[in-house]
């Protein structure tokens, strides 16, 4: 198995909807914002080679996406889903499948492109299966009205009316050998059926920590985003996770650290908190 971090690209997001109820004052210690209030964050995939099988997770914002929505994000950087695939010798026809932690748009939107003569809307992967979970499927696709506004519905229903959707089956709140040396973590507390999944690398754990931690500055137990359905329920599994994490000594692969790319975790007198940072090429 090989694994290759891909950054699909940088945007910006208001502070204060990233850290809930957490004071300014606290959270721009670790992540600090422009004069807008905005902090920066990435948005990383990794993309697995395991024998015949060439697997995406997550996909990161895309690019088809009127000028008007874009203003609102800052989108930064000279990274590019598409550009990053080319760098590592593989194109789109290669992916077999995309795991999509869950549908908000910068999780899934560059998994969907314009077709030819800009008429509609067609897999980027034409070739792959797109994995999601009935219950999350049912949830983005009938949104409630807090999350509407993050889930797109261009980015959402070609993937079924394609026919490349699979649903992975949840059995309970970790579901073991979803694919090979893959196990998955369902959370509920920032969108329905969030999955985090759990791989096995050299001998390690690796985690890919989706939304349920965006940045090394989320760790502390109360600093839960402002996005989240349900908060106390995102702070129930976010301590459970951190204890199994740190007991275990996983590594998390952070999805939205704009700084960090992998972190590990350490028990102090104040919690678990944040032990080391490094590059996943560094693993």
């Amino acid at each position: 198995m090989k694994i290759y971090p891909l950054n699909t690209g940088n945007f910006k997001l208001d502070g204060g909807a990233m850290f809930g109820v957490v004071p300014k004052s606290l959270w721009e210690k670790t992540n600090p914002a422009d004069a807008n209030n905005l902090c920066e964050w990435s948005m990383r995939s990794l993309l697995i080679e395991d024998g015949n099988r060439l697997m995406l997770i997550d996909t990161g914002i895309g690019d088809k996406q009127s000028e008007k929505f874009f203003s609102h994000y800052y989108l930064s950087g000279n990274d590019s889903l598409n550009g990053n695939l080319k760098q590592l010798g593989f194109s789109p026809d290669d992916v077999t499948d995309v795991f999509l932690t869950h549908l908000h748009f910068d999780h899934c939107g560059g998994a969907i492109q314009w077709n030819k003569d800009r008429t509609g809307f067609e897999p980027v992967f034409k070739n792959a299966h797109y994995w999601s979970t009935e219950n999350h499927w049912q949830w983005a696709t009938e949104p409630n009205p807090r999350e509407k506004a993050s889930f797109l519905s261009e980015n959402i229903m070609p993937i079924q009316e394609s026919g490349q959707l699979k649903f992975v089956d949840r059995v309970g709140d970790f579901t073991k050998n979803v694919f090979n040396q893959m196990d998955v973590l369902f959370v509920d507390g920032h969108t329905e059926s969030m999955m985090i999944p759990h791989i096995q690398y050299k001998g390690k754990t690796i985690v890919y920590m989706a939304d349920l931690l965006p940045s090394v500055g989320h760790i502390p137990l109360p600093y839960v985003m402002g996005y989240d359905t349900r908060p106390l329920l995102t702070m129930t599994e976010k301590e459970r996770f951190l204890k199994t994490a740190c007991e275990n000594e996983f590594i998390l692969f952070l999805e939205h650290d704009s700084v960090n790319e992998c972190c590990t975790l350490q028990l102090t007198e104040k919690g678990i908190r944040l032990g080391e940072t490094f590059r996943f090429d560094e693993i």
